[in-house]
């Protein structure tokens, strides 16, 4: 197979790729490098796989182990999981990665709009006098934000610089205002 590849990258070289000799006015063809001789490239490919001496030894990894060589978690693997659908629920529901299967509360929303992590406050509500200036100016300033929060038990308070949303239930994020998403756990 590499061999037909390098025949065909010799053969579309030697039609399409040609110089203007500007003397003349006419075309010389670039003519392909002859190929190389094949024994020699295998040979210099075991010579360097050979010479293993100079590099450190790596330990096999287990492809279904969650750690990598130096023993540290696989960071790659665990935050590249998100939420799906994503969920808001009130403080008595569970926080984390949702699925369809384990429906629970995303606790690493972020909004698309503002770029900021959605700040969630428990046994809280929004007040209705709570605006989008307010929350521009003091989230995610828990000291701040809590002259527009209302106690109330069992609700969810949820806010980044644009929106806000008190919920006391587990509901599907599927409000158009919110720009919310699943940063990711």
């Amino acid at each position: 197979m590499a061999d037909d590849i390098d025949d065909l990258l010799d053969e579309v070289e030697t039609k399409y790729c040609t110089r203007g000799n500007t003397t003349t006015g006419s075309h010389k063809r670039i003519t392909a490098n002859k190929p190389r001789n094949r024994a020699r490239l295998d040979d210099d490919i075991d010579d360097i796989l050979r010479e293993d001496d100079d590099m450190p030894q790596l330990k096999q990894l287990d492809i279904g182990s969650k750690t990598s060589v130096d023993g540290k978690d696989n960071q790659r693997s665990q935050s590249s999981r998100k939420c799906f659908p994503v969920y808001l629920g009130g403080s008595s529901c569970v926080l984390g990665l949702a699925s369809s299967v384990n429906k629970r509360a995303c606790d690493r929303l972020r909004c698309t709009s503002c770029d900021f992590r959605v700040s969630q406050f428990d046994n809280f509500e929004w007040h209705t006098s709570t605006d989008y200036l307010f929350l521009r100016n003091n989230v995610p300033d828990f000291e701040k934000l809590k002259s527009k929060l209302k106690a109330r038990k069992g609700v969810r308070a949820y806010c980044c610089q644009c929106c806000w949303k008190s919920v006391p239930d587990l509901v599907e994020l599927k409000d158009p205002k919110l720009k919310w998403v699943c940063g990711k756990h």
